[in-house]
Parts: structure tokens; sequence; C-alpha cells
């Protein structure tokens, strides 16, 4: 069904919540997870039956394929291109459109939908839908890692059980290029679960002061990084896939360097950020910004603080 939309997607029976759960938990207990890391980014998974739907009997998950975004942001009479990797612009939005079209969808049969706040990658991986990469990103076919997944509990039968345990591409049997290129040295030789406490996109998605260990300069991005994407050879057909989707005056650029609250950003620069679903990390992509803009332009350039 799913595949009509140009999706792709799995569906797997409800008893396989208890194995997500112990998923994350094992790791959690084996010190594989850093408790910060475990607090801030996985406190809001949710591993039991929704109450909107007691009766779910399967966990559907979906790959939506996704493009980086490209906003440009003019300043010192420049045109600067910056780059979001998928999923940051209108995540909830499209979640919310996907979930949406397959509840009407399924709703004709009698059956109904409601989202579902699980380890989403892990879910796509032992579904057999998705596999890991060495940078610990999922790839579907066709698709690389340039995709949004989209999770769901429901009261569609499920006929088969695809489960199995998680796999990674063969190709990361002997590719180390994410490992080589990653700045902050996340990926390692020592284990294959990457050290997401490390991680770029872990800290300059978060308020506030970035850790002293974190070099400016690694920053290229708005939010994330796309260094161990972009360098990924399963990707290599998507690179070029970029949508435009904002643009930024001088003056509006100069308010987002220096850093004020949102309710003091002209009217119009805000909407445009609402309409992308960013707000919500108005601080971070402040900072983020100010060191892209460094970075490309160095030393004769001086900032807004």
């Amino acid at each position: 069904m799913v595949e009509e939309y140009g999706w792709k997607g799995r569906i797997v029976p409800i008893r396989h919540l208890a194995d997500l759960r112990e998923a994350i938990l094992k790791r959690y207990s084996e010190g594989l997870i850093d408790k910060e890391f475990y607090r801030n980014q996985l406190g809001f998974l949710n591993f039991d039956l929704p109450s909107s739907l007691p009766n779910a009997v399967s966990v559907l998950i979906v790959a939506v394929p996704t493009p980086q975004m490209r906003i440009v942001f003019n300043w010192e009479g420049r045109s600067v291109p910056v780059i979001i990797p998928p999923t940051y612009v209108s995540y909830t939005r499209r979640t919310t459109s996907v979930q949406k079209t397959l509840a009407e969808r399924i709703a004709k049969e009698g059956y109904h939908l409601v989202n579902a706040q699980l380890p989403l990658k892990t879910l796509a991986v032992c579904s057999g839908l998705a596999k890991y990469g060495r940078n610990n990103i999922c790839y579907v076919n066709t698709m690389g890692s340039f995709l949004q997944l989209v999770g769901a509990f429901t009261d569609v039968p499920c006929k088969d059980d695809p489960w199995h345990e998680p796999q990674a591409m063969s190709r990361c049997q002997s590719c180390v290029a994410c490992l080589h290129i990653c700045p902050t040295k996340a990926i390692s030789h020592e284990r294959f679960l990457i050290h997401a406490e490390k991680c770029l996109t872990y800290h300059n998605e978060a308020p506030g002061d970035l850790p002293e260990w974190i070099n400016p300069s690694w920053h290229h991005c708005l939010f994330g990084c796309m260094r161990c994407q972009t360098i990924c050879p399963e990707n290599k057909s998507k690179l070029d896939w970029i949508e435009d989707r904002a643009e930024f005056s001088e003056t509006e650029t100069t308010f987002l360097l220096r850093n004020l609250p949102f309710s003091d950003l002209p009217v119009e620069a805000a909407s445009r950020i609402e309409s992308l679903q960013i707000n919500e990390k108005f601080q971070p992509l402040c900072r983020n910004l100010a060191m892209v803009l460094k970075n490309r332009y160095p030393p004769d350039s001086q900032l807004s603080q």
C-alpha cells in the first residue's frame, strides 16, 4: 500500500514492543549509551499500547524519501546557501501528513492508526525495512539515508512476521569512509555502535554553549552534520537532491546573528522560520549560523554579537 505514494514500509506484530524496549535498555545498562544522551534524546520513548488505540495489534514503520534542504542567507553582499540535512525541515508536518494519508486509507476497511513514539531506526532495521550504516544511520534500498521514518500503531493484522536481529550493510564491512571523515571521532573501530554523545549533531541541535572540545570549524550545516552521509558510497546518487526552501534578506540575517529572542525577529522572517518548523530550535539556529558564516568567510568578517 505505501509503495503507491513512493514510500516503503513494514508492519510487525505488537509483541515486538518488548524487543524494542529491550534493545534500548540493554545498550543503556551495558554502558553503551551515555546517560545524558539517553535522558535528552531517548526519554520521550513510550513502549506502552496507546490509550487511543488499546486494541492495536501491529506496529507500522514507513520510510519517506526526503532531500537535503537549502536555505539562502544574504550577508555582507553575498548570497550564502546553507544546507539542512533531511528530516529537520517540516518534520512534524511530514509525519502528520503521512499518518493522515495512511489512516484515511485503512479507515475504508474499518481499521485505525495512531502515532507511535518508538525508536524508529531500531524498528526499521529489525523489521527488514532498513539496514544500519557504520555511522548508525538508517539506509533503505533506493533511498540511501535520505529519508524520514514515520511510525504508527494500528489494528491492521500482521499476516507475516519479518522481525530479525539488526543488520548492517555489507558494504560497511570493508568501507571506513565515514569513520575517517567524522570530525568528533564519534564513529570508531572499537565498536559498531557510535559514541552518540560525541556526535556533532547531538550537540549543535541543543541550545546553550557548546562543549569546549568542539572546534567551531567543524560546523557546516545549519543543524546536524552531513559529512558521514555525503562521503557514503550508498548515497552517491542522492547527493544532488537538494530542495530550495527559503531565503533571508541581509536585514533578517543580521537579526539572526544578533541572537535576539524569537519574538524580536521581523514578522516575515519569523513567519518563514515557523513555516519551516525550525522555530523550536531558534537559539541553536542563530548560534550555528554564526559559526557556519565565520567558517565560510573567515577573518575579516565581523559578525554582530
